[in-house]
């Protein structure tokens, strides 16, 4: 069991995120049996849910562009991607094999439609908090482990956020996928251990 002072942290694992969805990461479902068994081990666990308005500016149909091309928001750079995670869609909902009644939370992120937010911690522009680290401070939690979809986007900032917070972090790979979009797999591995995220199986 995890001490009194580690929370699971499970990013995004919705039906969009998995095969079969708008967003699809390969396997993606594959990780839920291990997910929900580690949700037993924490005494406290977050799940965090994608959740964008029909006209969210990080949807390429909103820029009539190609999906996963990149253009400049006034944050910085933002990978365009297919409409996904949309507000009361179905795509949006938590995978039906995840179990739901471990979570302490569920912190919906990406609903500022002028904004995209990887990070359960912060928007894209780095700076709007979503008010999990009070959360999690006022809970005691020093410690946290993060699962989920997808490893090199919303796992990976999410961990690195924590880790510049002050929290203890490590990600465990074998509960998580990455989409690997031209080289952001090695990329954000690379970017996680230069902020001190531990990396395990």
């Amino acid at each position: 069991m995890a001490e009194a002072t580690e929370a699971l942290i499970v990013i995004d694992i919705q039906n969009d995120f998995c095969p079969g969805g708008a967003l699809a990461v390969a396997g993606g479902d594959a990780i839920i049996p291990r997910v929900n068994a580690l949700m037993q081990e924490f005494p406290v666990t977050v799940l965090t849910q994608d959740w964008h308005p029909e006209e969210h500016s990080s949807f390429a149909a909103m820029h009539d562009a190609a999906p996963f091309s990149q253009i400049q928001m006034p944050y910085g750079p933002q990978t365009l991607w297919p409409m996904h995670c949309v507000q009361g869609t179905e795509g949006a909902e938590f995978h039906p094999a995840l179990s739901l009644e471990p979570a302490d939370m569920i912190l919906r992120k990406g609903f500022r439609a002028g904004v995209d937010s990887y990070s359960a911690f912060f928007e894209n522009d780095h700076t709007t908090p979503t008010g999990l680290a009070g959360y999690l401070r006022e809970r005691g939690i020093t410690d946290l482990a993060f699962v989920g979809l997808a490893l090199d986007f919303c796992v990976a900032w999410s961990a690195i956020d924590a880790a510049k917070l002050g929290f203890t972090v490590r990600v465990l790979e074998g509960a998580c996928r990455a989409i690997d979009l031209e080289g952001s797999l090695a990329a954000a591995r690379a970017a996680m251990r230069a902020a001190g995220v531990v990396l395990e199986e």
